[in-house]
């Protein structure tokens, strides 16, 4: 992982510090950050957030700037699983995409 990735990382790890069942794994070639055993977000290498959402709210939400439906390895996934672009991760869109996760996989 290199140093987009891991201060990447260092964010997520801060901003879901609150989570009392936060935990954290290496995982599809990303950091990734579990809330209730559920998979929320990832820090790839590169500083790519990988973002896990409902299959509506990924297909909505592909059209904000950076968001596009991830890959992982060969595979295009689904529009539940959406990479967003490091360079537009200032605080307020981070905040966004970390609120928009634990919506969709806290709210069952």
């Amino acid at each position: 992982m290199d140093t987009a990735g891991i201060e990447l990382a260092d964010r997520l790890r801060a901003l879901l510090s609150s989570q009392p069942t936060l935990e954290e794994k290496r995982m599809f070639g990303s950091r990734v950050f579990m809330v209730g055993g559920r998979i929320l977000v990832g820090a790839r290498g590169d500083g790519t957030l990988l973002v896990r959402l409902s299959d509506e709210h990924g297909a909505a939400l592909q059209g904000r700037p950076g968001a596009r439906i991830a890959v992982m390895g060969a595979r295009t996934m689904g529009p539940s699983w959406l990479d967003v672009d490091g360079a537009v991760l200032d605080d307020d869109a981070l905040a966004f995409w970390i609120d928009a996760a634990l919506e969709d996989n806290l709210a069952s």
